[in-house]
């Protein structure tokens, strides 16, 4: 898993600006806006890449992300059951 990915990234309707905001809480303030979603959510992620990058290169230890600060995933498997077999006579 590519360490952008677990960090949320945010892409919501702002009324005040009329367009749509995304931000990724956990790495930075700020972020980008647009009139279509999905172009600001690509944008969204390509910042992420990039602010990664940076970090890396300058040898500032990436902060934790909210996914893993301190939360533990259980998983538990869903018992279904299974139909009865029936028999023709």
């Amino acid at each position: 898993m590519k360490d952008s990915a677990r960090y949320r990234k945010i892409v919501e309707w702002s009324e005040e600006d009329q367009c749509f905001v995304g931000s990724a809480p956990d790495l930075f303030l700020g972020g980008c806006h647009g009139p279509d979603e999905r172009a600001v959510f690509d944008e969204l992620c390509q910042i992420v890449e990039e602010w990664i990058e940076v970090c890396r290169k300058d040898g500032t230890p990436l902060p934790p992300s909210s996914r893993t600060r301190g939360v533990k995933l259980q998983r538990k498997a869903k018992t279904v059951p299974r139909p009865r077999a029936t028999r023709s006579n």
